[in-house]
């Protein structure tokens, strides 16, 4: 990818995501993780009309981030999972509010997490109904009703097994109208269906060799979702047909830490990895591109391929996400502390356009 933007942090950073409650600017959260000084959140936008990035600094003098979620609904809410420098790098997991300028986050609630377990792993919005978070814990689940009156539990759920399983990311099904959170752990992918006392709904059992690191969901295809992890693979999915993936790839050479499809062109994906690079890869027969187009033959001999890298980072890349506002703007994050915003090519756009 030619001329990314960069913007650079002076501290160590590994969580990332898109401010999606703005649809009219292109925005990205940052979260540092620094032992020795006060943590913050960078809130970086782009100026469109002069090409450059604008940040906004936010104090979070709780701890060293390790995930960070934006509010669907709300541009000012957000979450953040953090190990507390002042207790022994026990995890905590809080909602602040964004201040209107440079300054310290105001607390609006801290989760009573403790009784679940140490190890937070990310504390998520629900996609549509703006009362609802949830927590992944250790082995446990807790929704969160974070309504008017503080902070309620609504359910939780426990993953069993042999040599205490844990969690390593959780996020919620926005293909689903009902309460369904997806988990991982190990090489395995849970729907756990939260109406009903956490049941799982379905499951991908051993899909990958090596630990899961992400999973994601195509935006505009139901059943089909990607997975990613520690084996170095990208596979892709029809959930009622578990047996085997309908795409399989091994486009990094090491971990591949974060997968996101496209918002708007979900044949477009982009992969980040400890290799340092960042790939946006063309899937167009299994896209919803496909069942769209009447010409199936012509639209699925379109050839899949890698349509550009981004090899500037320096170190691990932990992750990557699509902007909200500008859906040909792909953000990535390495441990250096390095953001980039590249462009998906002029060639690619136009012939998804046309």
């Amino acid at each position: 990818m030619l001329n990314p933007l960069i913007y650079g942090v002076e501290f160590q950073a590994r969580s990332l995501c898109s401010l999606h409650a703005d649809v009219d600017q292109v925005s990205f959260l940052i979260g540092t993780q620094s032992l020795n000084t006060s943590n913050q959140v960078h809130l970086v936008k782009l100026q469109e009309d002069t090409n450059t990035l604008c940040p906004q600094i936010y104090d979070h003098s709780s701890g060293e981030i390790w995930s960070l979620a934006a509010s669907p609904t709300d541009k000012r809410l957000i979450s953040t999972c953090y190990a507390s420098i002042e207790r022994d790098c026990e995890k905590h997991t809080a909602l602040w509010r964004l201040p209107e300028n440079d300054g310290h986050l105001e607390n609006v609630l801290s989760f009573p997490s403790e009784k679940y377990g140490t190890d937070i792993k990310v504390t998520t919005f629900h996609p549509t109904n703006e009362a609802f978070m949830a927590s992944v814990i250790d082995n446990n689940i807790v929704m969160w009703d974070v309504g008017q009156s503080g902070v309620k539990i609504v359910c939780t759920a426990v993953l069993d097994g042999k040599g205490q399983p844990r969690f390593t990311t959780g996020k919620w099904n926005p293909q689903s109208v009902n309460l369904q959170f997806i988990t991982a752990d190990d090489c395995n992918i849970k729907a756990w269906d939260l109406r009903s006392q956490a049941k799982i709904a379905w499951s991908l059992d051993g899909v990958h060799t090596q630990i899961i690191r992400d999973f994601d969901f195509n935006p505009n295809r139901q059943y089909y979702m990607a997975t990613c992890g520690d084996d170095g693979y990208s596979k892709f999915w029809d959930i009622r047909n578990s047996s085997q993936p309908l795409i399989s790839r091994a486009d990094h050479s090491h971990w591949i830490w974060s997968l996101r499809y496209n918002p708007v062109h979900d044949e477009l994906i982009g992969t980040a990895s400890s290799d340092g690079q960042v790939l946006i890869t063309r899937l167009v027969g299994i896209s919803s591109s496909a069942i769209e187009n009447e010409d199936l033959k012509t639209k699925t001999s379109i050839e899949d391929k890698i349509v550009a890298t981004c090899d500037q980072h320096e170190d691990s890349v932990y992750c990557v996400e699509w902007s909200s506002a500008n859906s040909w703007i792909l953000a990535s994050l390495s441990y250096d502390g390095r953001l980039l915003l590249n462009k998906v090519p002029k060639d690619e756009q136009l012939r998804i356009l046309l």
